[in-house]
């Protein structure tokens, strides 16, 4: 996403309502010069990548987020772990140039992702890379999947 991009999904996620291209326009040109066309292409091209998702409200349209600011970010960083060719040594980098308090919100991370059977890490070595030609240890799955809270109301899962 680039950078006009990022200023116009600020404001939809901000205002976290409907919104229209007038609106955002409004609120950019505090900050600079802009065209009306200008924002309505990137709202436009935000519906696109879908991003925003949008309804007619008269001659106009209303966008809304179709999902979090997390999501996005998660996104950006999944996409650029993709592209490397060497998956590994990207995230010894991207470690590398994390704060402690950074690393420690990683952690907390790792461990909800893990389940409530993960202990509490001792030190920093939890995020240390597994030496080469070594695997990972094995990951427990939960015995039961979560229950779906649809499928206790309806069988159907409706």
């Amino acid at each position: 996403m680039g950078e006009l991009e990022d200023a116009v999904m600020s404001r939809v996620w901000k205002w976290n309502r409907p919104v229209t291209v007038r609106e955002v326009l409004e609120d950019l040109q505090k900050e600079r010069s802009i065209a009306y066309t200008t924002v309505m292409t990137v709202l436009d091209n935000l519906h696109q990548k879908g991003w925003v998702r949008r309804e007619a409200e008269g001659r106009a349209y209303r966008y809304e987020a179709v999902s979090t600011r997390a999501a996005y970010a998660a996104s950006l960083m999944n996409d650029a772990w993709s592209q490397s060719d060497n998956p590994a040594a990207a995230l010894v980098a991207f470690f590398g140039m994390m704060s402690e308090e950074q690393r420690e919100t990683l952690r907390d991370a790792v461990r909800i992702v893990q389940g409530p059977e993960t202990q509490k890490p001792t030190g920093p070595s939890e995020l240390a890379v597994p030496a080469e030609g070594t695997e990972p240890p094995e990951r427990s799955e939960p015995a039961e999947p979560p229950e779906n809270p649809a499928s206790a109301r309806d069988p159907g899962g409706r």
